[in-house]
């Protein structure tokens, strides 16, 4: 078959808007041929719809199909011209290594591609790239760098290149579409943004392998942390039941050493006892003989025989004072006092010791999360706007408060001025007490109590200065005391807090993740706690979403 190169001028293939090779051709009422994006930007602009060479006017827009015939012959004409001048690839050229792109044109062996064109759509090896830097109507197409699947970087409208995005729409688009349907917006050229999005990706993943080897370093220290905790707690347990074992055997000798010590309190005095009987019998039976005696010298009637007889000793004999000798208590009366004293005392002790265990078993309780049980003690928390930072916004239902760029009130002497902070109305000085906040996807934000005599006109972060306060920023959580110390990782959506004032802690939980994720404990409160509130300013973002006061979710 004859190539339609043989019959055919190269003036019958150009399109006579762009004078270049027919691309998608398409074919007016009058009977001329155009491309299709040419007659389609050329009746864009214009006002009345007509045929660029003979000037025929429509009286609507027609609707206009490709040739495909015309399109076919076409196509072959590019090819003709191509293998005309040069017939087959040169044999010392390079087959294209894995991944690069093949010229489209070589029929055996594929050669690698070192141009593609636009408006051919089609890639070429160097012999057959020649034809574009020869021929008049090939030399205006726009050659890049080979690039499989062309048509993914060429406009589907204009067949032009791609070669503009658009960060505000978010789109890729080519010069017509830039100028056309982009005025105004961040236009940038896709080179220049294809570099700065590298960039950012290559700092992005410096961040994120600089985040995870943080958290490596966090999980080994944490591990490591356990294991000296794990030898600590061991060492601790060893130690306790060392002590207790000595109490126990000190204790166990003591109770020993005092029932010896009465048993042989009680068989001294049974001895003496028993010598007190004999002596007391001996005076008994003395007695009695004084007795008969005394009855004999009183039946005795002659008076000269009864003086003569009459002793003149002491008519008693001698005996001891037994009104001073007494067996009532063996001599332990002071002994079971003094034993009295001390077992109390070692009650208090001990006591003292259960009460710092069960505290011990309920900071632990706390800190294991469970959550539903300080959620029973909710109490009802509503903001008070005079100590609310001049630049805060407070709902009028005193639940919401959110940052403002506008002044939004007088300052007072109890507003806070150091912080975009804001109080409870009324504070806890007994018992416990719990509330939650909705935090949703704020980026910045603090909470916590802090006493009434803080300091709101100079920077404070401590509990020795008033304030026990969390405060998460970005994707991670730190204690207001320790801003450098993370306590937590991760977005919350609820936080709780509870107070416990007599037990001296407050502590914050993920109420999504039922989870404490820090606390404040032993600590010693002497005034009247107020919940502490801080939705933060806009220093990392858009963070005006407000702080929200909710009642607890008791169906979870």
């Amino acid at each position: 078959m004859a190539s339609c190169s043989s019959f055919l001028s190269e003036e019958q293939f150009l399109c006579s808007v762009c004078l270049d090779v027919f691309n998608l051709p398409v074919s007016t009422p009058c009977g001329h041929n155009f491309c299709q994006a040419c007659i389609t930007i050329y009746w864009d602009s214009e006002a009345v719809y007509k045929c660029p060479l003979c000037k025929t006017t429509f009286q609507s827009r027609p609707d206009l199909k490709v040739n495909t015939w015309i399109s076919g012959l076409a196509e072959q004409f590019k090819i003709s011209l191509q293998l005309a001048d040069n017939g087959s690839c040169s044999p010392d050229q390079q087959q294209p290594e894995s991944g690069r792109v093949s010229c489209d044109i070589c029929t055996d062996a594929k050669l690698e591609a070192v141009k593609s064109c636009v408006e051919c759509q089609t890639s070429y090896c160097e012999t057959h790239l020649e034809p574009h830097q020869r021929v008049a109507g090939l030399k205006r197409h726009t050659l890049v760098n080979p690039a499989q699947d062309l048509q993914d970087h060429v406009c589907k409208k204009h067949n032009k290149l791609l070669v503009w995005f658009c960060r505000t729409d978010k789109v890729v688009a080519c010069d017509i579409c830039a100028r056309k349907d982009h005025v105004g917006h961040d236009t940038f050229p896709v080179q220049q943004e294809y570099r700065e999005k590298r960039a950012l990706l290559r700092t992005t993943e410096i961040k994120v392998q600089q985040m995870i080897q943080d958290r490596l370093q966090k999980v080994h220290e944490i591990k490591e942390s356990m294991k000296l905790s794990q030898k600590d707690t061991k060492d601790k347990i060893a130690k306790s039941i060392q002590e207790f074992t000595a109490l126990v055997s000190d204790i166990e000798e003591s109770q020993v050493e005092l029932v010896r010590v009465i048993e042989e309190r009680q068989k001294a005095a049974e001895g003496q006892a028993d010598d007190f009987i004999k002596d007391m019998e001996q005076e008994i039976g003395d007695l009695q003989m004084t007795v008969a005696n005394l009855r004999d010298l009183m039946h005795i009637e002659d008076r000269l025989r009864f003086l003569e007889a009459f002793p003149s000793k002491s008519l008693l004999p001698h005996t001891m004072d037994w009104d001073a000798v007494s067996f009532n208590s063996l001599g332990m009366e002071h002994l079971g006092n003094s034993l009295s004293r001390t077992m109390s005392q070692l009650k208090v002790m001990l006591k003292r010791m259960k009460t710092e265990i069960q505290r011990f078993c309920d900071d632990t309780q706390m800190l294991s999360g469970t959550l539903w049980e300080v959620q029973q003690y909710e109490v009802d928390v509503v903001l008070d706007p005079d100590t609310a930072h001049p630049m805060l916004f407070v709902t009028e239902d005193r639940k919401r408060v959110s940052y403002s760029e506008e002044v939004q009130r007088i300052p007072t002497a109890k507003t806070f001025m150091n912080y975009y902070a804001v109080l409870g109305e009324s504070g806890f000085s007994a018992g416990k007490a719990y509330y939650e906040v909705y935090v949703g996807w704020k980026i910045e934000f603090s909470l916590g109590v802090a006493t009434e005599s803080l300091n709101r006109t100079e920077a404070v972060r401590e509990p020795r200065h008033g304030l026990w306060a969390i405060e998460f920023v970005v994707d991670k959580c730190v204690a207001s005391s320790s801003p450098d110390v993370p306590v937590y990782w991760g977005k919350m959506e609820r936080v709780g807090v509870f107070v416990d004032y007599e037990g001296g802690g407050i502590f914050f939980y993920d109420v999504e993740a039922s989870k404490c994720i820090h606390s404040f404990t032993d600590c010693i409160f002497t005034e009247t706690l107020y919940p502490y509130f801080n939705p933060c300013d806009n220093e990392y973002g858009s963070n005006n979403a407000p702080l929200v006061i909710v009642q607890v979710n008791h169906s979870e």
